[in-house]
């Protein structure tokens, strides 16, 4: 209640207090001050597929060009059947088939992935949501200490069944899905999945571990949600309504996510260096060749992880004094 009061005192101007403004003016010029100013030190990201879609990955629900439209060719009930759980359990085919289209290593990240890289090199970045499932912000550099892979990730995988659980590396998956192979768990037999989230499944428990950033002012997810790969939403009710905060805080950026990164760069004095970054990274990409998984495929995986992991683990007392 202390926390509500208070932001609605800050905001709107209730409660006798005077709203404060977060943003001299309400443009990305506005954007770019705070962010050069001493109460900038904790920016969250929060993406999803419209960052990715440069990079050539297709998004779900775009007319004509995006996943939904386009999956005549694997005699689904409904398009949204492959990303089901419960379908998937039964007959896998189609999610594997459309999974070597779209497997991580096979895309560059974009103008907008590279923009959040800086804001992590010069410190500003607290945390980066996202809901895609494309590996592309471990690609560009992100730490994975400061991201959230709110539809989980390709980049693990698991054995469904329950009393098993063994995890499998991006090499081992991709071997198998360019194999055209269902894989199978070598110790069970048990169908293995990629650790992105289906319809039908809870959201990692890292989601909910790592909120207290932006619950104060997104308002709290649902703890019971479920969504999927694809869904579009990972907020619940809010406690505050968004719109609220809009006449004070909010600035939109009409436009794809890349023109608008290299905006606000540009305004920033960040731009050359962007642009440079993108050049580099891209270049060092090509050199590599095929292996773009954003990590090393190849380390073993031991049996800590099979519950899903500590998601507060190797947050450490930089991440807790953040968080706080």
């Amino acid at each position: 209640v202390e926390l509500l009061r208070s932001l609605l005192s800050r905001t709107l101007g209730l409660g006798g207090d005077k709203a404060e403004p977060v943003l001299d003016e309400l443009s990305l010029a506005g954007v770019s001050r705070f962010l050069k100013s001493e109460r900038c030190k904790n920016i969250v990201c929060m993406v999803g597929a419209g960052i990715s879609t440069s990079a050539g990955i297709p998004d779900f629900r775009s007319p004509g060009t995006g996943l939904y439209s386009n999956l005549q060719s694997y005699n689904l009930p409904y398009p949204e059947a492959i990303f089901e759980i419960g379908f998937f359990k039964k007959h896998p085919e189609p999610f594997f088939a459309l999974a070597r289209e779209l497997y991580p290593g096979q895309f560059k990240p974009t103008v907008c992935h590279y923009f959040m890289r800086l804001l992590q090199d010069k410190g500003l970045l607290l945390r980066c949501y996202t809901q895609n499932i494309d590996t592309l912000e471990r690609v560009a550099g992100l730490d994975p200490e400061l991201l959230v892979e709110a539809h989980g990730t390709f980049f693990t995988s698991h054995c469904l069944r329950a009393s098993c659980r063994q995890r499998y590396s991006l090499a081992w998956m991709r071997e198998r899905i360019f194999s055209s192979l269902v894989p199978k768990c070598e110790k069970c037999q048990g169908l293995v999945k990629p650790d992105i989230v289906f319809f039908g499944e809870n959201l990692p428990s890292r989601f909910f571990a790592l909120l207290e950033s932006v619950s104060g002012v997104w308002g709290a997810p649902n703890p019971t949600l479920q969504t999927g790969f694809g869904a579009g939403d990972f907020w619940g009710p809010p406690k505050v309504t968004v719109g609220s905060l809009c006449l004070l805080r909010d600035v939109a950026w009409l436009g794809d996510c890349d023109s608008g990164c290299l905006a606000l760069a540009e305004l920033l004095g960040w731009k050359e260096e962007l642009e440079e970054l993108v050049r580099r990274e891209h270049a060092a990409i090509d050199a590599k060749g095929g292996d773009r998984d954003g990590g090393n495929p190849q380390k073993p995986w031991g049996d800590e992880d099979k519950d899903g992991g500590n998601p507060k683990k190797g947050l450490g007392d930089k991440g807790k004094a953040q968080s706080d």
